[in-house]
């Protein structure tokens, strides 16, 4: 009788969605077919169990993904679901933002969990030591795993990824000299750099899964490459070029004063540092940043995305100027898709590493709804220029 209550009511907010178009299928085989006024993406949600609606109602997107996981609901497209969901969100708040409750247990949560030296590492091996042979299955053969920059929609995605890296170079405007890359990942940014100039490149991960792939990668230029598992709060000197590529949002926002004072203290005084990073809409953060999302539940613990405001708040403060903000959002929503149609070819493959089901299809949650949220601009993905005021 309950799931009844919370089904109708679920269906009279759908009714009120004013872009877009909206099926819902139930438990029961019910289907009710929705329109809005405006034009807009399609959601296609289909319930297999009762309690999906009550779970999302208490608990948003985060019991969504759990659902999801657990195989109690499924969607035609779930990068189209999440882009309706936002761009609908202020008549579907009551059902995808997750009750008061929640928020704030998740809130407390992250106080108990805060981005110590070791709980980073930590974080860091729980995503990306999953395995080199899992990632190598649906990345691309620079091994990037951060938007790649494409000069149309069709471009393959390892040309789009040195694309973005060389954006990166000639921005920056490297010269032979020393450049620190803060969260190298497996060296494809330090093997495009080193190919294109004498740089000596000094990358740091805490993943020693990548760092092996990455050291392995750079032998030939040993000479060129130092490749390091140390955490960014190490000193190491002054550097002529700071680059970091997406390692922003794992820092967490209780260390994001730490980050800006290392980079203001080992960027030399006529140096240049590019960060690239993934912010959310600054009207957006604060109930973002009070609150929870599937991706820093089961994907990213310990993540935090900032707005732009706060970043570039964050850099004055330590006296870095910001020069230039370059934003390609639109191509982070095409490489998530890419990445996705990957995955789902060599499903088979990532069952034979012996990743069960509901590894499989958190996965493909995750990839998907991060595609629509940056369809949809509740995301972007910016490069920052900065220098020493």
């Amino acid at each position: 009788m309950l799931y009844k209550k919370i089904e109708k009511s679920f269906l009279s907010v759908i009714a009120k969605t004013e872009t877009g178009t909206f099926t819902f299928e139930n438990q029961d085989g019910k289907r009710w077919d929705f329109s809005g006024n405006n034009p807009g993406p399609h959601g296609h949600l289909k319930i297999h169990a009762a309690d999906v609606l009550w779970n999302m109602a208490i608990g948003g997107d985060t019991s969504l993904a759990g659902d999801y996981r657990e195989g109690k609901w499924d969607s035609d497209d779930i990068a189209s679901l999440v882009d309706f969901a936002f761009r609908n969100e202020e008549v579907m708040r009551p059902f995808v933002a997750g009750n008061g409750v929640k928020r704030a247990l998740v809130a407390f949560g992250a106080l108990l969990r805060p981005n110590t030296r070791r709980r980073a590492r930590a974080n860091v091996i729980a995503h990306y030591d999953l395995g080199n042979d899992f990632y190598s299955l649906w990345l691309d053969d620079t091994m990037s795993y951060s938007s790649a920059l494409f000069s149309d929609d069709n471009e393959p995605l390892a040309n789009a990824q040195l694309r973005k890296y060389d954006r990166i170079i000639d921005r920056l405007g490297l010269t032979p000299g020393d450049v620190l890359e803060i969260g190298c990942g497996w060296g494809g940014f330090a093997e495009r750099a080193i190919q294109r100039g004498d740089h000596r490149i000094t990358g740091l991960t805490l993943s020693p899964a990548q760092a092996s792939f990455a050291r392995d990668r750079l032998r030939a230029v040993a000479r060129q490459a130092d490749i390091r598992l140390e955490d960014y709060r190490e000193p190491r000197g002054k550097f002529d070029s700071i680059v970091s590529i997406e390692m922003f949002e794992a820092v967490g926002e209780r260390y994001w004063k730490t980050y800006f004072d290392q980079l203001a203290a080992q960027l030399a005084s006529s140096g240049k540092a590019l960060i690239q990073t993934i912010t959310v809409e600054n009207d957006y953060f604060d109930s973002y940043r009070k609150g929870g999302d599937a991706v820093r539940s089961y994907i990213f613990p310990g993540g935090m995305l900032p707005s732009e405001q706060r970043f570039a708040a964050e850099a004055a403060r330590v006296g870095l100027c910001l020069t230039d903000t370059f934003r390609f959002g639109h191509d982070y929503a095409i490489t998530l898709d890419r990445w996705l149609s990957r995955f789902d070819a060599r499903i088979e493959d990532v069952r034979a590493l012996g990743y069960d089901e509901k590894f499989i299809r958190l996965w493909r949650f995750y990839l998907a709804s991060c595609a629509g949220a940056f369809r949809c601009g509740r995301t972007d993905v910016l490069q920052v220029e900065m220098q020493h005021a």
